[in-house]
Formats: C-alpha cells, structure tokens, sequence
C-alpha cells in the first residue's frame, strides 16, 4: 500500500492532467449542449484504458522497485545489474551512480592505504620502543630496593599502554591474527597474574585466585589482553582489600575486586570509546580505552562480558565463555 501511494504521489502530475482534460472537454461539450451521453462514455471508455494502463505501469514499477531493493542487500560487485534502463532521466541517475562508485572506489583504496601505513608504522614504533623498554628492564633486575621496584611498575604500565596502542589498530585491520584452539584457562589466569605480581605487593594487596579447572576454546592473546586490562583497571581503583579471581557457573569467570566501585549512571556506558566517567575524569588517568578495547575482543571471541559495580563496595567482572565449547 505505501509504494501504491508512493507511485500516485509520484504520478500525480499525469492524474492531474487527467482530469483537467476531462473538465475542459465537459465544459466544452456542456456550453454546446451535447447530451450526457457524449460526455460520458468516452469519459468511461478513457477511464478503463487508463486504469489498464496505470495497472500495468504499477506493476512494472513494483518489479523495478523489488529488484532495487535485492540490489541494495548485496555489494556493489553485484550492482551492475540495475533494471533496464526506460527514459533519460533514469539514464543520467545510472551515470551518476557509476561515477559516485567509481569515486567510492577511489577513496576506499586511499584510505586503506593511509589506514595500513599508520598501523605499519605504529607496529614498527612498538617494536622499537620495547627495545630500550626490555633494556631497562634487565638493569633494574639487578636491583631490589623501593625506587626499581617503583621504576619496575611504571615500565610495567608502559609496555601496557604499547600493547594497547598496536591492539586498538589491530582490531579494525581486515587481516586478523586469531588462531582458536583449547587452551587451559588456569593457566592463562596464572601468567596474566604474575605480571602483577610485585604491583600486589607494593600495594599490599591480596590475590584470591580459585582455579576454575576448565579447557576453553578460546585466543590466547587477545583473552590474556582481556584479563590483564581487568586485572589492572581492578588495582587502579581498589585502595585496599584486594582481587578475588573465580568462576560463577561452569561457564562465567569472574574478576572481582574491593576497589571505590562504579557509579550507577556510569555503568551503563563503561563499555563505550573514551568514556571515562566521574571517577576517571576525577582521578585523571583514564583513558575511557580499556574496557572498549575488551568489549570489542570479546565479541570476536564469541565471549560476553558484563559489570556489576556498587559504589565503594567493588566491582565484578563477568565473562561468560559458554558460547564456545567448554570442555571439562
């Protein structure tokens, strides 16, 4: 019914024209007093024509406009196969559509070119940089005492933030470096904690880790940048107590803390890029890029994560891996 009325409104001019011939000729034949009949027969005879015609219009129309919108669903490979071509006007819209394309075409390979060159060199910058990083590193190994320990963590947090750099360019990158296989979840959990380990005691913190005995199908990579990103926003925020690591269910594992929690207008957009909310912009070291980054993992992963926070009582974590095989 809407394209009907789509395709009245859109031959309303015909129809007006119509019509105003039919008052022009009934005026005609009535100020020569021809009888009735004259007038409305014809009238009859040209109202069914038109309405054969009108009939078979729309229905040619409906086709067009059907095949149209099965253009619309494939990509524009398969859109060479418009509808044939019925006045100069449709002629000229074709042309404009091949010349936009062509244009489209265009600028896609030049942005992919500008977008494969930045994340070329973004690749090579944070080769080069772990370089004086690991350097670093390996001089404060021969040192124990409050500043390396300090200096340790703050190195720590850079090659974090390096590794969240390649990973953000990465994650819109065509080429995709996932490689699934079943992997042994308490061990991930165990490497991933390990990396944190002098920051647990430098803040005296505790660790609480309950090994889940679980084989998940899963990236090693990306869930340990996933866990480690919750390990470490759980230490950023949490004064006092410490981490509890478990899982609720065969399925969901949790990382929950006893930190300065989340506000509740704050949770429902955590996951969105560069928000920070009232604690991040207060603390003003939040980036508002973590928990983005592990939303758009985990959907790659075919994982789902979900928050539960309680201001000042801590924050949990929850990923729910039960969409990929579990094996016990």
């Amino acid at each position: 019914m809407e394209l009907f009325l789509s395709y009245i409104k859109y031959r309303k001019r015909i129809i007006f024209l119509y019509v105003l011939f039919f008052i022009i000729f009934f005026v005609v034949f009535a100020l020569y007093r021809f009888p009735a009949a004259a007038v409305i027969y014809p009238f009859v005879i040209c109202l069914i024509i038109t309405a054969v015609v009108v009939i078979y219009d729309f229905v040619c129309v409906r086709q067009r406009y059907k095949k149209l919108e099965e253009l619309k669903k494939f990509s524009e490979a398969v859109m060479e196969d418009f509808p044939k071509i019925r006045s100069l006007e449709e002629s000229q819209y074709i042309e404009m559509i091949s010349v936009l394309k062509d244009k489209l075409n265009e600028q896609e390979y030049v942005f992919e070119k500008k977008y494969n060159d930045v994340v070329e060199y973004y690749t090579l910058w944070v080769h080069q940089i772990k370089t004086p990083i690991a350097s670093m590193r390996l001089t404060l190994q021969n040192e124990d005492s409050e500043l390396s320990r300090r200096i340790s963590g703050d190195l720590f947090r850079i090659e974090q933030y390096v590794e969240m750099v390649l990973t953000y360019l990465r994650l819109d990158s065509e080429s995709s470096d996932y490689v699934f296989k079943e992997y042994d979840i308490d061990s991930i959990l165990r490497k991933c904690i390990k990396k944190f380990a002098s920051e647990f005691i430098a803040r005296h913190l505790s660790i609480d880790f309950i090994p889940a005995g679980k084989v998940t199908i899963t990236d090693e990579k990306w869930i340990s940048f996933v866990i480690e990103q919750i390990i470490s926003n759980a230490l950023k925020y949490t004064r006092k107590g410490g981490i509890k690591i478990y899982t609720e269910s065969p399925d969901i594992l949790c990382i929950e803390d006893s930190g300065i929690g989340i506000a509740p207008e704050d949770l429902p957009r955590i996951f969105e890029k560069g928000y920070t909310g009232n604690i991040g912009r207060s603390e003003k070291h939040s980036s508002g890029i973590g928990l983005y980054l592990c939303r758009r993992i985990c959907d790659n992963l075919g994982i789902k994560i979900t928050v539960q926070s309680e201001m000042n009582k801590g924050t949990k974590v929850m990923l729910d891996m039960g969409i990929r095989k579990i094996v016990t």
